[in-house]
C-alpha cells in the first residue's frame, strides 16, 4: 500500500509527495506539527498540512535568505531573525565569525521541539553561544525596541494566524526603528504564481514599502514550494542590494553554500515580466 502527503496549493491544485514513514504528530495551541521521512524529498516538517521544509531544499530557502543580506552588510554583528525554530537559518548564519549575536523569536515552541528530535544536525545551531531563543509573537517582541539590530529576518510559514502580524504596517515599522542605520531586513514573500499567495505578495511589498527608502524583490526556485517558485523581500537604510554588494569580500570568507553565489546574488534581483508588473502596481498605490 501506498501513503501520500497531500499539500493544498490552490482548491484546484495539488502538491502531493509519497511518504515511507509518519514520525511525528503533536498538536498545541499554535498548529499541528507532523515530520514524515519521504522518497524523494528525504524528511520533512510540515505545520497545518503546510511543508515548512524538507531536507532536499531546505539550503535553497536558508541559503537565500542568510547570505543575500549578509554579503551586502559585512560588517553585521548583531541580527534579529523571526520564525525558524527548525535551525536552518541560524545554521548558515553561525557560518559567519563576525557575528555576535543572534535573536531567534519562535512563537511555537513545538517546532524547535520537533526539529532538535528529528533533525539535529540543522538544530544543533541552536545550542552555538551567540543565539538567544525567545518564545513570542514577533509583533510584541518588536515594537519597543530601537537602534539594535543590523540584520532582521523575517522567516515566517505564513501570513496566517500568528503570522498574520507580519502584513501589518505596524509590524515593518517596528522593524525599521529596531535596525541601526545601515540594517537590511530580508522576509518571505510568498510565491506570484498563484492568485491567493499573489495577494500575500502584493500586501507585504506595500507594507514593506511604506517604511523602507530602499525595497527591492529577490527571487529563488524551490521545488517543493507552492508553484516551485519562490520571491522575498529585501529592505534597507542604506544599502542597495546589488550595487553595494562586495562580491570579492565575500568570497574571501569562503563559506561553502549549494545554492548561493555571488553570480546569483546579482541574476536573483532581475524579476520576469509578470512579477515586474505586478510589484509596479504596487508601487504606484504608493506614489
Amino acid at each position: 500500500m501506498e501513503y501520500w502527503f497531500t499539500e493544498h496549493h490552490t482548491k484546484d491544485v495539488k502538491f502531493s509527495v509519497k511518504v515511507d514513514k509518519h514520525l511525528y504528530s503533536k498538536e498545541n495551541d499554535l498548529g499541528r506539527v507532523d515530520i514524515f521521512d519521504s522518497f524523494e524529498y528525504g524528511r520533512f516538517l510540515a505545520v497545518d498540512g503546510y511543508i515548512i521544509f524538507t531536507e532536499r531544499d531546505e539550503f535553497i530557502y536558508d541559503e537565500m535568505l542568510t547570505h543575500v543580506p549578509m554579503a551586502v552588510n559585512k560588517n553585521a554583528k548583531n541580527i534579529l531573525v523571526f520564525g525558524a525554530g527548525d535551525g536552518g537559518v541560524v545554521d548558515e548564519l553561525v557560518k559567519y565569525d563576525s557575528i555576535e549575536r543572534i535573536d531567534l523569536v519562535e512563537i511555537n515552541e513545538g517546532v524547535i521541539e520537533a526539529c532538535r528530535e528529528f533533525f539535529p544536525e540543522v538544530a544543533a545551531a541552536l545550542d552555538d553561544p551567540r543565539v538567544n531563543l525567545y518564545t513570542d509573537n514577533a509583533l510584541r517582541f518588536i515594537r519597543h525596541i530601537e537602534n539594535e539590530y543590523d540584520i532582521i529576518i523575517v522567516d515566517s510559514a505564513g501570513f496566517y494566524g500568528p503570522g498574520e502580524s507580519l502584513l501589518t504596517k505596524e509590524f515593518y515599522g517596528s522593524c525599521f526603528k529596531a535596525l541601526k542605520e545601515d540594517g537590511i531586513m530580508v522576509n518571505q514573500h510568498q510565491s506570484p504564481f498563484y492568485e491567493l499567495d499573489r495577494e500575500e505578495t502584493r500586501k507585504a511589498h506595500k507594507r514593506i514599502l511604506d517604511n523602507f527608502p530602499i525595497c527591492r524583490v529577490y527571487q529563488a526556485h524551490i521545488p517543493s514550494y507552492p508553484s516551485g517558485y519562490w520571491l522575498f523581500g529585501y529592505a534597507s537604510k542604506k544599502y542597495h542590494p546589488v550595487d553595494d554588494l562586495d562580491a570579492a569580500a565575500w568570497k574571501k570568507l569562503g563559506i561553502y553554500t549549494d545554492y548561493y553565489t555571488t553570480n546569483l546574488h546579482v541574476g536573483c534581483f532581475a524579476l520576469p515580466a509578470y512579477v515586474e508588473r505586478m510589484l509596479a502596481d504596487v508601487e504606484k498605490i504608493n506614489d
